[in-house]
């Protein structure tokens, strides 16, 4: 029997890579409902090979049942819809910041915590791209060494803050002159150490929430956490470079093995060769790369490493789609055992 989600906020960026990656990972049949805004209603999208209508965003159509559905269009759409859909019994997966730090929502990254979705139905929010790839690497180091602080510098691409962003960098590297509307400062050229509001503690949102999104999903609120996060101009692709200190000492081989053979990462990491995974390389995949894995010089509990993943496709249109395969292979575990 096909299983039918609804895609909300189908038009926007993050929904069409949504579609995509659905049409490219769902194993078997799918009905698909796609919502959007009273605009963009009429419109047709495609998914495997087949157009379908883009629906206005009711409340009407929100009370009607659905396996899935998948939030792609901002909080204030998420905060008014998503709760209307749960008490139609429907389970949700949300890509917005709003639901992240709810008590009793689960924040999920598939390959960390997906026990947190047994038994489990209504809304579920989707992480933070950067404490996605961020975290695919971190988990597994975690729970073998266990980590007592962390310090990470994000690099950020223009396609997290949208087309019109995108937009803005193209015109600005033909056009010198192009008026920046998206960001403070031009970002042609440029690196931006602002992502979201500043906080009175002097952290940006963007920053705050790998701090406390990671406490979360770890279930670890001890970790000492100091993130910047910086906009480059960089069309796709996110990148981190993270300094981690551990209870005790590790070694570069000991920390290269374990992330090898854990789930949804892949190592780069051959210096004699230029080997290092960058955002160029890696676009359009869904997995998350780490390279430059190095001990530190003076601490023999810390490592470096660099992290990159698609902030499109891991770090939000296939961890939710991922979410749902979580979902869906807990339910079987559950029949085969009745």
């Amino acid at each position: 029997m096909a299983l039918t989600i609804g895609v909300v906020g189908a038009t926007g960026a993050v929904g069409r890579k949504m579609i995509d990656v659905l049409g490219e990972r769902m194993l078997i049949d799918v009905s698909l409902r796609f919502f959007a805004s009273k605009k963009s209603a009429g419109s047709f999208l495609e998914y495997r090979g087949k157009k379908i209508i883009v629906e206005e965003l009711t409340e009407e159509v929100m009370k009607e049942k659905y396996d899935y559905l998948i939030f792609s269009a901002g909080s204030s759409v998420s905060k008014k819809y998503a709760p209307i859909a749960k008490d139609a019994g429907n389970t949700i997966i949300d890509n917005s910041s709003y639901w992240r730090m709810e008590k009793n929502i689960p924040l999920v990254v598939p390959e960390v915590n997906a026990h947190v979705l047994e038994d489990y139905k209504g809304i579920v929010a989707n992480p933070n791209c950067s404490t996605i790839q961020m975290l695919v690497v971190l988990a597994p180091l975690h729970r073998k060494y266990r980590m007592k602080r962390l310090v990470v510098s994000t690099y950020q691409a223009v396609s997290g803050s949208g087309q019109a962003a995108i937009e803005e960098l193209e015109n600005q590297l033909i056009d010198d002159n192009h008026p920046n509307k998206v960001y403070t400062k031009k970002i042609a050229g440029n690196c931006i150490p602002h992502i979201d509001v500043f906080c009175e503690n002097g952290f940006s949102k963007e920053e705050l929430k790998i701090v406390y999104e990671t406490h979360k999903i770890l279930e670890d609120n001890t970790i000492e956490i100091n993130a910047t996060a910086v906009r480059v101009p960089v069309y796709s692709g996110h990148s981190e470079s993270v300094y981690i200190e551990f209870d005790n000492e590790v070694d570069k081989e000991c920390v290269t093995k374990t992330l090898s053979k854990s789930p949804g990462i892949v190592v780069i990491d051959d210096l004699s060769k230029n080997q290092y995974p960058t955002p160029l390389e890696i676009a359009d995949t869904d997995s998350t790369y780490v390279g430059r894995i190095r001990s530190d010089l003076y601490n023999k509990k810390a490592i470096s490493l660099w992290i990159v993943a698609d902030n499109l496709r891991k770090g939000a249109a296939t961890n939710a789609v991922q979410i749902i395969e979580a979902m869906e292979n807990i339910k079987k575990k559950e029949n085969n055992y009745v």
